[in-house]
């Protein structure tokens, strides 16, 4: 995250996540790694749009990340935006619309898609255009793989479950082990003893650039 996101120590990022949600890890650690300023903002804050959208002025905010529902929250409260800004959005399907918004509002705009099970994130794309909303290509040490229902890889354009590997993978279910098999599975193409996918539900189809589109769940 830190090489693709080009966080400094010049930057200030605003930690708007609640520390029960895993993208918390990212709110604080991202900036501390980079030796940027963390500022962690209250639940009173973070709920309400005026009193947010004060915080980033006040803070001069250069990243923030956070879900569709709360930058809608931010555009209802007639935030003005930042231009320094870096915007992370994740946690929930970006539209069109909202990308559009936000575009106008910020300096740069990521999607970003990971299941709590592959902690923090998986992939994630930095998006321009609004026709042009994918959720990118895997993080370091990630492997995304698009299979068929008989676990055979889909090509390009047909689309796939998503399956994710590497490191981000979680061990399984607080004791659920009928869950846990179910969704972590044995890696289909790997010659590493122990080595598991995530069976994540969601569909997607890869583009002939390599990114990697949505579909929805299965």
């Amino acid at each position: 995250q830190a090489e693709r996101l080009g966080i400094t120590s010049e930057d200030c990022f605003l930690a708007v996540a609640s520390l029960c949600f895993d993208i918390s890890i990212l709110d604080i650690f991202l900036p501390l790694i980079a030796g940027a300023q963390v500022v962690i903002t209250s639940r009173e804050v973070t709920l309400d749009g005026f009193r947010l959208a004060e915080q980033l002025k006040t803070m001069e905010a250069t990243f923030v990340q956070a879900t569709p529902a709360t930058w809608r929250m931010l555009l209802l409260a007639e935030w003005v935006g930042d231009k320094n800004l870096t915007v992370l959005c994740g946690g929930e399907a970006l539209s069109s619309d909202l990308a559009d918004a936000l575009l106008s509002h910020c300096g740069a705009l990521w999607n970003l898609y990971g299941p709590t099970e592959t902690t923090i994130w998986s992939t994630q794309q930095q998006i321009r255009e609004i026709d042009s909303i994918t959720v990118g290509t895997p993080l370091s040490n990630t492997k995304i793989y698009l299979f068929d229902e008989h676990l055979n890889a889909v090509p390009v354009g047909v689309p796939g479950e998503v399956y994710i590997g590497g490191q981000g993978v979680a061990r399984g279910y607080n004791h659920r082990p009928g869950l846990t098999a179910e969704r972590f599975i044995p890696h289909p193409l790997s010659q590493t003893p122990g080595e598991r996918l995530y069976k994540t539900g969601d569909l997607a189809r890869y583009r002939t650039e390599g990114t990697i589109e949505m579909l929805g769940r299965l």
